[in-house]
């Protein structure tokens, strides 16, 4: 885990991510990238030197009617000492069974987003921590390349006027690997995703894409990263 503590430190103090008595909602699917997260932001509590709190939101999409088991989640929150709240919506049925989307990510990720940023108001938080990690924001800015033709990446940090919430992403600098072995390491018990269109993605084309660049040019992810943040893009620029 001192290697995540390093990375969110790191995050947290180039981007200003957390200030003295915030209230911060981790979203939390199960998956690696939000338990490592859930764990490291609860653990930094200890010796950070801005005081804050960490509560944990599950959003359960219920992916053919039927619902998940977070009972993992909910046993980590315990250990944490994190209030943790589950919420079981229907947008897996809306996205699937009514629209029957045939690019489902977009709407699921809208419909989710809505969910969590409201869940988070009621719990009293300002903040809402997201688990995206180095790893994904290249494959973002990838597939904003190829998909879209625009030069653009999600920001580590964003404040939604509409909701009066700021968004945090601690994780930027984490590469998946490490987030991985994270996760194997402190033996923590991840959710396996039910969604339908898991590992058939934009984002899974992206990261093959990626992952095989990577195996001809070594490096060349970092220097795609270096890029973005010499170029200052969506606030990913040095000592903005």
């Amino acid at each position: 885990m001192q290697k995540i503590y390093g990375y969110l430190r790191r995050a947290c103090q180039e981007f200003d991510l957390i200030g003295d008595g915030d209230r911060i909602a981790v979203g939390v699917s199960g998956g690696k990238d939000s338990m490592v997260l859930l764990a490291g932001l609860a653990g930094m509590r200890r010796f950070y030197e801005k005081r804050y709190e960490v509560c944990a939101i599950t959003l359960d999409p219920r992916f053919g009617g039927v619902e998940n088991d977070y009972s993992a989640v909910e046993r980590l929150c315990e250990k944490l000492g994190v209030e943790f709240r589950l919420i079981r919506t229907d947008i897996g049925e809306i996205v699937f069974d009514i629209r029957k989307e045939p690019n489902p990510c977009s709407l699921c990720a809208k419909m989710r987003r809505g969910a969590l940023h409201d869940a988070a108001k009621a719990m009293g938080c300002n903040k809402i921590a997201l688990g995206h990690n180095n790893d994904d924001a290249i494959e973002t800015f990838i597939m904003n390349l190829f998909h879209e033709g625009r030069i653009g990446c999600f920001a580590p940090i964003s404040y939604l006027s509409r909701k009066d919430i700021t968004l945090i992403r601690p994780l930027v600098f984490a590469p998946e690997h490490a987030v991985l072995a994270c996760a194997k390491r402190n033996n923590l018990e991840i959710v396996k995703s039910k969604c339908p269109a898991d590992k058939h993605t934009a984002r899974q084309d992206a990261k093959e894409f990626l992952a095989a660049l990577e195996h001809e040019n070594n490096g060349v992810k970092m220097r795609i990263f270096g890029a973005m943040r010499k170029a200052g893009i969506d606030r990913w620029g040095y000592g903005d």
